[in-house]
């Protein structure tokens, strides 16, 4: 399933099929909007994009939003993809167009698995992060419908300064709800999200080490998005923990030759995808991005395949080579299998090559050279 080139093919294809939405969250990456803008991608167009999706080696495909629901043509897209072969997920908003007949139409067209968001364990963090209140209900409510029809279920969280107190009870809450993976984000300010409202570098760490050792205790998987230090974290946490020094020779040998996907286990999550690297997003009106949160654009699918924008593009191909990465990041041991938020530095520092800035690691090499200017 992994084994790809990610200079010529994505792993994961994200396609914003719409900026409405009848939400007003805090953190909006595309600041969504009440009503639909006519330049969205049509139904035709959107099976062409499909059909050029498919020919990419046949990545994941993604409904996101806005709200996808917002669109009446939403289910014929998606039984257009799953026809063709394409494995489907879809991230809707949980509003009142979440009904338990929408949901049982999505299962006989054939979406593999839904995700909503939670980003708090109880109503008040919930409504005052999505700017709606009566979100938290309406999210328990789907996640109950989900349960019902026995449809896989993904919680996405935000995780923000508003949250990052409470995480052992949304912890809880997650395995309560019997999800198969909980999704982490952590937050890049960009749309509506400010840099005051990310958690400090130290907290990045410190909620790293709490997700390993989360994960080594609970049924669900856990996957990390913006929080690409989240695997050196995981890999460094397992040579700690291994006592086998052969063990630990073949692990720092696979890292230096940037193949630690046996070490880590983070097969949810395969090793170096990053922004434009195994991962691209398409804009509501076609407008092709290296991620939803790293708004330079490469190109638009109107007027070039997909294939050509994701191969060709100088924005993509500087992204797949960590070796240009600029600051810290292009000297870390990790570069190639972490390589740091390409977001966030781009939302910090205006400089999507440049160092994670949430980072408090120091690579080797840097403390190498401090030790010889001693």
């Amino acid at each position: 399933m992994f084994e790809r080139d990610y200079n010529q093919d994505p792993f994961i294809v994200i396609w914003e099929l719409t900026r409405a939405c009848q939400l007003k969250c805090l953190h909006c990456r595309a600041e969504a909007q009440y009503t639909r803008d006519p330049r969205e991608l049509s139904f035709v167009e959107g099976k062409k994009l499909i059909d050029q999706i498919y020919e990419m080696n046949n990545p994941m495909l993604v409904f996101t939003g806005g709200d996808p629901l917002m669109r009446p043509d939403v289910y014929d897209i998606a039984d257009y993809a799953i026809k063709k072969g394409v494995r489907v997920s879809m991230t809707p908003s949980a509003t009142p167009n979440v009904t338990k007949e929408a949901i049982q139409k999505a299962k006989e067209v054939g979406l593999a698995r839904w995700a909503f968001s939670l980003d708090g364990p109880n109503a008040e963090i919930h409504d005052h992060f999505r700017g709606t209140k009566g979100s938290f209900d309406l999210t328990m409510r789907a996640i109950k419908y989900l349960h019902e029809l026995e449809i896989p279920i993904q919680i996405n969280t935000v995780i923000s300064r508003y949250n990052v107190h409470a995480l052992d009870e949304m912890a809880k809450l997650v395995e309560e709800l019997d999800c198969v993976l909980w999704s982490v984000f952590f937050l890049v300010p960009t749309g509506r999200g400010k840099d005051t409202d990310m958690i400090s570098p130290v907290e990045h760490e410190k909620v790293f080490r709490w997700l390993y050792d989360l994960s080594k205790r609970v049924k669900f998987d856990i996957k990390t998005t913006a929080a690409q230090h989240y695997r050196r974290v995981v890999i460094q946490s397992k040579l700690r923990e291994t006592k086998d020094t052969d063990k630990q020779i073949r692990y720092e040998d696979a890292l230096m030759k940037g193949r630690t996907g046996q070490i880590d286990g983070l097969g949810r999550a395969p090793q170096g995808v990053n922004d434009g690297n195994g991962f691209v997003f398409i804009s509501h009106i076609g407008d092709v991005y290296p991620s939803g949160l790293l708004p330079v654009k490469a190109g638009n699918v109107r007027e070039t395949p997909l294939a050509e924008i994701y191969r060709e593009s100088p924005i993509f191909k500087d992204l797949r080579n960590p070796d240009k990465y600029k600051g810290k990041c292009g000297v870390c041991e990790f570069r190639h299998v972490c390589g740091g938020s390409r977001s966030r530095a781009y939302a910090m520092t205006g400089d999507y090559m440049e160092s994670e800035p949430f980072c408090v690691y120091i690579p080797e090499a840097l403390r190498k050279k401090e030790k010889t200017l001693q």
